[in-house]
């Protein structure tokens, strides 16, 4: 309720389905006629979350779907593998306010919430110490934007800010477009590939009504995630003015494949999005088994380049802690 008032059904029926997702790995398996033992007994202190719109595109009875590689929890997560720790980015090094970070110049991203509509296995943030870090309050973005005069875009991340509802993202962009300095708004999210119904047209006149440049990073990591639902709320946000960009994660037994790669690229810029990086693999504690060898990538990202035009082929890069910039491979 909102002063007494029933939410919009749109905006109840997107909560309503991100309360409905699947929390139990038992229960996943048992939907896709796959065994319960193929999970692991514990989730290594990360719980399973995945919307019924993302289970639905998993093929069924097929233990090496790439969509259900990337949310069921495995025995060797519990593994403790050298140079996998719990902050591999620095996040925690580039605290530059409460809820606010800042790695590189230009650009400060705001941690809007701790949760997420999916819990991806490989997330990066997945040990990251929520309770401990305060989500981004509006007045306090914009209180410590005006001690960094050189910041001309912020990112809102999370988590992910298109689990907020309508008022508190309100917010947010208020208080960016108070913001003198800033000349470009950019969100990180997966929300529009795992739960589209979230992609309401209220949500997008909110975000087109910003005076900001709209630039909307979505993460499709394999081309099965981006059916005609998908397509729909991508289209709603491009109308309102998104430029839409991708970044994949290079996991093994995804999509650590030329052809996916491939098909991934040429399935996003028909949906309207232009691929923008492919990351390799953040070593954050439990995500080992997902990693692809540096020269098993190139051998990927060449393959790629040989078969498709420039435009479509995502950067290779590497996330280094208190590195300037992402570094290209």
């Amino acid at each position: 309720m909102i002063h007494g008032k029933r939410k919009p059904i749109q905006e109840a029926d997107w909560r309503a389905e991100l309360r409905a997702a699947t929390l139990n790995a038992p229960a996943l398996l048992a939907t896709l006629g796959l065994p319960a033992a193929l999970a692991a007994a514990d989730d290594a202190g990360f719980p399973l979350r995945v919307p019924a719109a993302f289970v639905g595109r998993m093929r069924h009875g097929d233990p090496d779907d790439p969509l259900l590689r990337q949310v069921l929890p495995l025995a060797t997560e519990h593994a403790a593998v050298p140079g996998f720790c719990a902050d591999p980015v620095g996040d925690l090094d580039a605290v530059a306010g409460p809820g606010l970070l800042q790695k590189y110049r230009g650009r400060a991203l705001a941690i809007t919430t701790g949760a997420c509509a999916i819990h991806c296995r490989f997330c990066f943030r997945r040990n990251f110490p929520y309770a401990a870090q305060a989500e981004a309050d509006p007045q306090r973005i914009v209180a410590a934007l005006a001690d960094r005069p050189d910041v001309d875009e912020l990112i809102l991340s999370g988590g992910d800010p298109l689990t907020l509802g309508d008022r508190r993202l309100a917010a947010l962009v208020a208080a960016a477009d108070g913001s003198a300095r800033l000349r470009r708004l950019r969100l990180h999210t997966r929300v529009p590939v795992v739960l589209p119904a979230r992609i309401t047209p209220a949500l997008c006149d909110l975000l087109g009504a910003s005076r900001l440049d709209l630039v909307v990073v979505i993460h499709a990591n394999h081309a099965a995630e981006l059916d005609g639902a998908v397509a729909t709320a991508l289209g709603r946000l491009r109308a309102a003015g998104a430029t839409l960009l991708n970044q994949s994660v290079l996991l093994r037994g995804v999509n650590d494949d030329a052809a996916a790669l491939a098909t991934l690229s040429t399935r996003l810029f028909a949906v309207g999005v232009l691929p923008y990086y492919l990351h390799m693999l953040d070593r954050t504690s439990g995500t080992a088994h997902f990693e692809v060898t540096e020269a098993r990538a190139l051998a990927l990202h060449q393959a790629l380049a040989a078969q498709l035009p420039g435009y479509l082929v995502p950067r290779l890069v590497r996330e280094v802690a208190g590195a300037d910039c992402k570094q290209p491979l």
